[in-house]
């Protein structure tokens, strides 16, 4: 199992199946479309239109894209439910750790909330249009070292108390931008820059990412500020708490520094472990079930996210039964697309498949599919995680239009970077975990 997982992890899709003792079929294409996308075209249309039953949607378009798949093409990894079968033993891991993530950043804002810690934000943040900025900038720089998930929680916690419930969707739009771009940069702040880190790629050229995030920060981030202020104004002089609850604010540091620590120590230190189990995942879990008789969670509000996160998996899982294996060849051009491709399609496959590729400016490629995702609410994991937590943010049609600024701010700070930077190619890079001679000769064989 370790081999099979190992050639999924860093071999090509062609070698994969190879190895699975078949090779994947050619779509039926329709005009030239795969009829795979036009299934999950039409399942992300349901999902705009019908917002109020996205996740019937999503579990349709889903069972749909199976069946095509079953009785026409198979799968990447072979035909029929053995192919079935292969392909999601090659996802579980990613698939667990959304799962967990999901479910247990809820639980952690919970926790923060019942700190008392938002009570006492408006007492720090400016008055006027420029506290609304200031929060904004607050989750920019959580997301730089936690998971965008939680900065994005936490970020709509807080706005939820200092704007008295009353939170603008373009606002909203905003506090998933701010995480989604402070994430862009670091090599712990995002799934795809993770990834790209383990493959051997450097931390440093990550960073210049932040080139285009703090552009793009600045563009959306002024709007979305005066957007909150003009429909709710920050709450000034609000009545402070009696005190902090700080065992709930040790929960949450405990949370985040195990999910920090086992990302960075995996990462580090046993880098294959994170192909065959959802380590962060489950670090996050063991931190909430091991405090739970200091605070008890909050289980109440686990019915509700787990609709949540099962629409999400069901997106990703649609997502990753696309033939993704033709792009082209890489670009700032190519880089820029993916940005837009990645609000309405999952940006890992994306991302695997440009590692896959190589020749890309890693900076401009984390850029594009971290920040991409903002566009659209359920184009990234922050957005569907904040939105279970305010469902009126689950329309896209009321997203593209109240937060339109996140999408020029997008192509703002790709080409402020690209005029500052230029397009710098990174060469083949060597992965950081050498793969066996025998799976080196699979893979050099696709």
């Amino acid at each position: 199992m370790f081999a099979a997982t190992a050639v999924g992890a860093f071999a090509s899709p062609a070698a994969a199946a190879t190895v699975a003792g078949t090779s994947a079929a050619q779509p039926i294409s329709v005009f030239g479309i795969p009829v795979d996308f036009i299934l999950f075209a039409l399942t992300l249309t349901g999902v705009a239109i019908f917002h109020h039953k996205t996740l019937q949607v999503a579990l349709t378009g889903l069972a749909a894209i199976v069946v095509y798949k079953l009785v026409f093409t198979g799968f990447k990894f072979g035909p029929g439910v053995a192919g079935l079968g292969l392909h999601m033993q090659h996802e579980w891991v990613i698939l667990a750790n959304l799962f967990l993530l999901l479910m247990g950043f809820a639980i952690l804002s919970r926790h923060f909330e019942k700190s008392r810690v938002p009570d006492e934000m408006p007492a720090f943040l400016p008055d006027g249009w420029q506290g609304g900025l200031a929060l904004l900038a607050i989750v920019f720089v959580l997301s730089s070292f936690l998971d965008n998930i939680a900065a994005a929680l936490i970020g709509g916690t807080m706005a939820r108390h200092v704007f008295r419930g009353k939170v603008h969707i373009g606002y909203l739009a905003g506090i998933v931008a701010a995480s989604n771009a402070g994430g862009s940069g670091s090599v712990v702040g995002d799934t795809t820059t993770t990834m790209m880190w383990i493959d051997g790629i450097s931390p440093l050229s990550v960073l210049t990412a932040y080139v285009a995030a703090v552009a793009g920060f600045l563009v959306f981030g002024i709007p979305a500020a005066i957007q909150q202020h003009r429909y709710s104004p920050i709450l000034k002089d609000a009545p402070r708490s009696p005190r902090i609850e700080w065992t709930h604010v040790a929960i949450v540091a405990l949370i985040l520094v195990i999910a920090i620590l086992s990302n960075v120590i995996a990462n580090l230190k046993f880098p294959a472990l994170l192909d065959a189990i959802p380590v962060i995942g489950l670090a996050v879990w063991i931190v909430i079930l091991a405090t739970a008789g200091l605070r008890r969670p909050d289980w109440e509000i686990m019915p509700e996210t787990f609709k949540g996160t099962i629409f999400l998996l069901a997106l990703v899982t649609s997502a990753s039964l696309m033939p993704v294996e033709e792009l082209p060849l890489a670009s700032w051009q190519t880089a820029l697309g993916l940005g837009f491709l990645s609000s309405v399609f999952d940006n890992i496959p994306l991302t695997a498949l440009a590692l896959k590729q190589g020749g890309y400016d890693w900076g401009f490629l984390a850029y594009a599919v971290g920040f991409g995702g903002s566009m659209i609410w359920f184009g990234s994991s922050a957005g569907v995680a904040l939105s279970n937590m305010y469902p009126e943010a689950k329309s896209v049609g009321r997203w593209l239009r109240h937060g339109w600024p996140v999408a020029v701010a997008y192509v703002f700070g790709f080409f402020v970077m690209l005029a500052i930077l230029g397009w710098n190619p990174d060469a083949p890079h060597k992965k950081r975990v050498e793969l066996p001679s025998t799976l080196v000769t699979l893979g050099s064989t696709s």
